[in-house]
């Protein structure tokens, strides 16, 4: 059984409340696909210049955020963590010769739990999150996400959670999209469309309006892209599953890879 690897838009935190087109299709979408033996996540909100993961036997959730309704900070997602998967995950990273920390006691934050609890909302299947580093190149990006690509093969589902077009200084009340994000999503599937590396490696230069949909204060949400496809170099194929928008520019979107 070999599954996809995702790239997930994980939204405001408020999607874990929400019922709407998106996160109905989150909830069928974790219908429709085979049933995993584990899921790895690479989260926006886990951003260190070590590769890091989490080996905890039971996670906490992580409320990282503020401001927000109290009911959203008793929302629990109890997913196991899998001391197996952790330790193939690490084998992956050391034949790629990446130096990688297993942390305890961390939790799952927003980026992984809230998509999660969306897909599989029974909290059943084992967890492994993973942190992006936004400062490498896309390309060193990239190949840490490569270095998992086997585990597809295995079972085990690689997500990449962020956000293409998020910048929160430009959100505002609209039930419209914005020109200029979706200009910029449109661009980002052409060169998915093609598997089009040079390219979206120098996104920052060639994308319209690239400094506006990835600021150079929320580069970590456009990463986990680059893990994601990496996961699936061996297929280098692209689907995009769904497209919407929050807020105007707020871009909730799913890319399948294989």
């Amino acid at each position: 059984m070999t599954l996809p690897a995702l790239f997930i838009a994980h939204g405001s935190p408020m999607m874990a409340l929400e019922n709407n087109e998106y996160t109905r299709f989150l909830e069928r979408l974790g219908q429709e696909l085979p049933t995993p033996k584990g899921i790895a996540v690479f989260s926006a909100h886990w951003d260190d210049a070590d590769q890091r993961m989490t080996g905890d036997e039971q996670h906490q959730t992580m409320h990282d955020f503020y401001g927000f309704p109290e009911e959203m900070y008793q929302l629990t997602y109890p997913a196991p963590g899998s001391a197996e998967l952790t330790a193939r995950i690490s084998a992956c990273f050391e034949a790629g010769n990446l130096h990688a920390k297993t942390v305890t006691g961390r939790g799952l934050d927003h980026g992984v739990w809230v998509v999660l609890k969306k897909m599989y909302p029974a909290a059943g299947i084992p967890v492994v999150a993973l942190s992006v580093d936004s400062k490498r190149s896309p390309k060193e990006q990239y190949d840490i996400g490569a270095m998992l690509s086997g585990l597809r093969e295995e079972g085990i589902l690689i997500i990449g959670s962020g956000g293409l077009v998020h910048n929160l200084r430009m959100i505002h009340e609209s039930e419209e999209p914005d020109n200029w994000a979706v200009e910029f999503d449109e661009w980002i599937a052409e060169q998915l469309a093609s598997w089009n590396l040079p390219s979206l490696f120098a996104y920052d230069k060639k994308a319209p309006h690239a400094r506006h949909a990835v600021p150079s204060y929320g580069m970590e949400h456009f990463v986990p892209l680059f893990y994601a496809m990496g996961a699936a170099d061996n297929g280098r194929k692209a689907q995009r599953l769904f497209q919407s928008y929050q807020y105007g520019s707020l871009s909730l979107n799913c890319w399948s890879f294989e």
